[in-house]
C-alpha cells in the first residue's frame, strides 16, 4: 500500500476507494493466508513486518491522509471485529490444513492478534474472536491445538495483552482452560502475568475475571503446582503489616477475594500438606487486619480469618468473629462456594456417547419410579430410624392435640388492669451521685441514668458544686443492667455536665485522657464528650429542649464500615457553601435568634491539653506506637476543635501549635491518621484568618503546600489523596483573596 507523495497515480480518496472495496469483499483473509504462507516459507522478515504494521495500523493510516474524514469500515469499531472475522477463516483453512495432511504457520496470525491487542483493541477483535473459538474447541482436539498454538506464538512483548484479553472475556475457567492450554507452564512471561502481574501488582480486575484465572489454574494438574504458589504469595501479601498499611483498601479487599477463590479451589490432600502454613498466615494476617484503624480493613481480615479456619479445621472448632455483614462480606463468603465447571469432554466415541446417554435416561427412569412410590408411601426416613418408625404407629394430628401436657389446660389470670410500677428517679443531683456511686438498687439506678441529663441542665449551680465528682462518676460508670440506649444516655450525661460547668470538668478530662490505667475505649469516650460539648457550646442555639431527644452523634465517631473523611468532606463543604453567596429560591429558611459562643473564652482549655503530651509513652498508653487508633481518632478531635474555634481569642495560637502537630506526624503509617491530619489542615486554612496565616506562618505553609502536592500524587490513599488536593485548592483560594485585598 503506498500514499500519493507527489508522484503521478492515484489520490489518496482513490486509495481508500480502493481498500474499502478490497475489505468489502473479503480479500482481507487471503492476506493474512499469504501473510501465513510466506512464514512458512521463511519469507524477508522486513516484509512481513511492514505488512504486519500496515495490517494493523490500517484505520490511523487512512484517518491520517484523509484528515479524519475516513469511510465507516475505517472507523476502528467496525475495522478490527472485520479483522477479527479474517483471522477465524484463516484459522479455518490452517485447520482444514492440518487434517489434510498438510503443514502449515499461524505464527503470522499471532503477530496480527498480539499487535492488535496490545494497540488496546482487545474488544473489538477479542469480541469475535473468542466467542467462536469457544464453539470450535467444545469437542474438537485439533482446533484445541490451533488455538493454544495461537496464543504460544503470539511474541514475549505482547503476550500480556493477549492473556489479559482472553481471561477477560472466556465464559468461565473451563472455557478458558480450552483456550489457553497450559501456556502459563510453557511461557514465562504468561506465568508472570497470570501469577504475579494480575494479582499481586493489578487491583482493577473484576470477580469474575479472579475466577477465571484461579480456576484456570485449577483444572490441571501441571497448572495446580502455579495455584498453590499463588496463595502461598498471596497469604504473605495478605498478612504482611507494612502491606496493609500501605496499600489501598481496594487491594487488600482484590488480595482477599483471591485467597478466598484458591481456598475454594483447594482439595482436602493439599489442604493436609500445608496446613501449617495455612494457620500461621491466618494467625499474622488477622493480627495485621485488626490492629487497622479502618473498619473495613478489619473485618477483611475476620471474613478471611474465619474462612481458613474453617478450611484447615474440618472437624475441629473454628475461628469466629463478631461483625456487621455487609454487601461485601456476603460476596467474599459466596466466593467460598465453588460452582462446577460446565465443562463437557472432547471427542467421545459414538459408543461411549450412546452408553453416558442411556445411563442418564436409566437414572432418570429410577428417579421417576422412585417419586411414583413416595405419592403413596410414607415419607423417606434414614435407616437408622425405620425400625423406630415401623414399630411405633401414625397419630393422627387430632388425636396428638388432645394428648398436650395439662399445664396448658390452666386459665390464665385477668393482668389487662395491672399497671406497671414507676420507679420515681431522684430530684437532687447529689441523690443521683449516692445512687450511682453505692445503690444496689437496679430499678432507681436505671431511672437515675435516664433522668441524669435533664436534671443536670435544669439545677446547673447544684451540678457546679459537685461537677468534677459527676464527670468521674460517668466517666467509670459501667452498665448494671440490659438498659436500652445506656451508652448514649451516659454520654449525653457527661456533655451536659460538661457545658454546665465547662473549665474544671475539661481540665479533669483533658488529664484524664494521658493518664494510666485506662482503656482505650474510655479515652475514645473523653475525646467524643469533647467534641459533642464543644459543638454545644459554640452553636447553643442548636442544642435546646427540642434537641435533647435524640443523642447528637460526634463527628469523628468510626462507626462499622463508615469512613471519618466523608464527615469531614461534609463539614468543609457546609463551610465553603456557608462563605459562598447565593440567591435563595424556593422556601426561605427560618432565622435562628443569636446569642453568644460560649466556646470562645473555654477553646484554649479543650485544645491544648490534648496536643501537649501526645509524644510521651506511658506504661499502658502509646500513641506513637500500637495504639494509633486513639491517635486517630485525637488527631480528628483536634480537627474538629480547630474548626469550632472560628472567631475566638485563641484560634491563631491553636493554629499554629497544630500546624507544628501536623507536621512532626505526616509520615504517619497509618491511614486514618494520616486523612486527620489532612482534616486538620483543613480546619486551619478555615477558620484561622487569612491575615494572620500569612503574618504568623507563611514558611510553614509553604512546606506544608509542597507536603500536600506529595500526598495527592504519591500516598497509597484515595481519601489522603482528595483531602490532600481540596487543601491545595483551598490555599490556592486564600492567596487569591489576600491578592485581591488592596495593601
Amino acid at each position: 500500500m503506498s500514499w500519493n507523495d507527489g508522484r503521478p497515480g492515484l489520490q489518496p480518496r482513490e486509495v481508500v476507494v480502493v481498500l474499502e472495496q478490497f475489505l468489502q469483499e473479503g480479500r482481507l483473509s487471503a492476506l493474512l493466508w499469504e501473510g501465513c504462507q510466506q512464514q512458512a516459507q521463511a519469507a524477508c522478515p522486513e516484509l512481513q513486518d511492514n505488512l504486519l504494521n500496515k495490517i494493523v495500523c490500517l484505520p490511523e493510516h487512512v484517518s491520517n491522509n484523509l484528515q479524519g474524514k475516513n469511510p465507516p469500515v475505517f472507523f476502528p469499531q467496525n475495522y478490527f471485529p472485520l479483522l477479527g472475522g479474517a483471522v477465524l477463516q484463516v484459522l479455518q483453512q490452517i485447520s482444514d490444513s492440518l487434517r489434510g495432511g498438510l503443514d502449515c504457520s499461524i505464527s503470522f496470525v499471532s503477530h496480527v492478534l498480539g499487535k492488535v491487542c496490545v494497540h488496546g483493541r482487545q474488544k473489538e477483535i477479542l469480541g469475535v474472536v473468542v466467542p467462536q473459538l469457544t464453539d470450535l474447541t467444545r469437542a474438537d482436539c485439533i482446533w484445541q491445538r490451533i488455538c493454544w498454538r495461537l496464543v504460544e506464538c503470539v511474541p514475549d512483548r505482547w503476550m500480556e495483552a493477549v492473556v489479559l484479553g482472553f481471561v477477560q472475556r472466556a465464559p468461565g475457567a473451563d472455557v478458558l482452560s480450552r483456550l489457553l492450554g497450559n501456556l502459563v507452564v510453557k511461557n514465562k512471561k504468561a506465568q508472570f502475568v497470570v501469577t504475579q502481574k494480575m494479582l499481586l501488582l493489578q487491583y482493577g480486575h473484576t470477580t469474575e475475571v479472579l475466577q477465571n484465572l484461579l480456576g484456570y489454574l485449577s483444572l490441571d494438574n501441571l497448572r495446580r503446582a502455579l495455584l498453590l504458589r499463588v496463595l502461598q504469595e498471596l497469604l504473605e501479601t495478605w498478612g504482611s503489616s507494612s502491606a496493609v498499611k500501605h496499600s489501598p483498601p481496594e487491594q487488600q479487599l482484590y488480595i482477599s477475594k483471591a485467597i478466598l477463590i484458591c481456598l475454594s479451589h483447594l482439595k482436602e490432600t493439599e489442604v493436609e500438606s500445608c496446613r501449617q502454613e495455612l494457620l500461621t498466615s491466618m494467625m499474622e494476617g488477622v493480627k495485621c487486619h485488626l490492629d487497622s484503624s479502618l473498619p473495613q480493613l478489619r473485618r477483611l481480615g475476620m471474613v478471611v480469618a474465619e474462612s481458613i479456619s474453617a478450611k484447615i479445621n474440618t472437624e475441629g472448632p473454628v475461628l469466629k468473629f463478631e461483625y456487621e455483614e455487609d454487601d461485601e462480606t456476603r460476596e467474599l463468603k459466596s466466593l467460598l462456594v465453588q460452582t462446577p465447571p460446565s465443562c463437557v469432554v472432547p471427542s467421545l466415541p459414538e459408543d461411549e456417547t450412546l452408553f453416558l446417554v442411556s445411563a442418564k435416561l436409566g437414572v432418570r427412569l429410577q428417579q421417576e419410579h422412585r417419586s411414583e412410590k413416595t405419592d403413596v408411601a410414607l415419607p423417606l426416613v434414614p435407616e437408622s430410624n425405620k425400625k423406630s418408625h415401623t414399630a411405633a404407629p401414625v397419630v393422627p394430628d387430632e388425636e396428638s392435640e388432645a394428648e398436650l401436657d395439662s399445664d396448658d389446660e390452666l386459665v390464665p389470670y385477668d393482668m389487662s388492669e395491672d399497671k406497671e410500677l414507676k420507679i420515681k428517679a431522684p430530684v437532687y443531683i447529689r441523690d443521683c451521685i449516692e445512687v450511682l456511686t453505692g445503690s444496689e438498687d437496679v430499678d432507681k439506678w436505671e431511672a437515675t441514668v435516664k433522668a441524669l441529663e435533664g436534671l443536670v441542665r435544669k439545677n446547673p449551680a447544684a451540678t457546679r458544686e459537685v461537677s468534677v465528682e459527676l464527670a468521674k462518676i460517668l466517666l467509670h460508670l459501667e452498665e448494671k443492667t440490659c438498659i436500652e440506649g445506656f451508652v448514649e444516655l451516659r454520654q449525653r450525661a457527661q456533655v451536659a455536665v460538661l457545658t454546665t460547668d465547662p473549665i474544671p470538668v475539661t481540665k479533669y478530662l483533658t488529664s484524664q485522657f494521658y493518664s494510666l490505667n485506662y482503656s482505650l475505649r474510655q479515652r475514645m469516650d473523653i475525646l467524643d464528650v469533647l467534641v459533642l460539648a464543644a459543638q454545644e457550646l459554640s452553636c447553643p442555639k442548636l442544642h435546646g429542649k427540642t434537641k435533647h431527644s435524640g443523642a447528637q452523634k460526634p463527628l469523628i465517631q468510626l462507626l462499622p464500615g463508615s469512613d471519618s473523611s466523608k464527615d469531614w468532606r461534609r463539614i468543609v463543604d457546609e463551610r465553603i457553601q456557608s462563605k459562598t453567596r447565593r440567591f435563595a429560591t424556593g422556601q426561605s429558611q427560618v432565622e435562628v435568634a443569636s446569642s453568644p459562643n460560649k466556646f470562645n473564652s473555654v477553646a484554649g482549655h479543650f485544645f491544648f491539653p490534648l496536643i501537649q503530651h501526645f509524644d510521651r509513652p506511658l506504661t499502658t498508653f502509646d500513641l506513637l506506637g500500637e495504639d494509633h487508633l486513639v491517635l486517630g481518632r485525637l488527631v480528628h478531635t483536634l480537627a474538629v476543635l480547630m474548626y469550632l474555634a472560628v472567631n475566638t481569642v485563641a484560634v491563631t495560637a491553636m493554629g499554629k501549635a497544630l500546624l507544628e502537630f501536623v507536621w512532626a506526624l505526616r509520615f504517619h503509617t497509618d491511614s486514618y491518621v494520616r486523612q486527620g491530619l489532612l482534616s486538620c489542615v483543613s480546619s486551619l486554612l478555615l477558620s484561622v484568618p487569612g491575615e494572620r496565616l500569612l503574618a504568623d506562618m507563611a514558611e510553614e505553609l509553604l512546606e506544608t503546600q509542597s507536603w500536600l502536592g506529595d500526598v495527592v500524587e504519591k500516598d497509597p490513599n484515595g481519601d489522603c489523596r482528595r483531602l490532600a488536593l481540596h487543601n491545595l485548592l483551598l490555599m490556592e483560594n486564600l492567596k487569591k483573596k489576600l491578592e485581591a485585598v488592596p495593601s
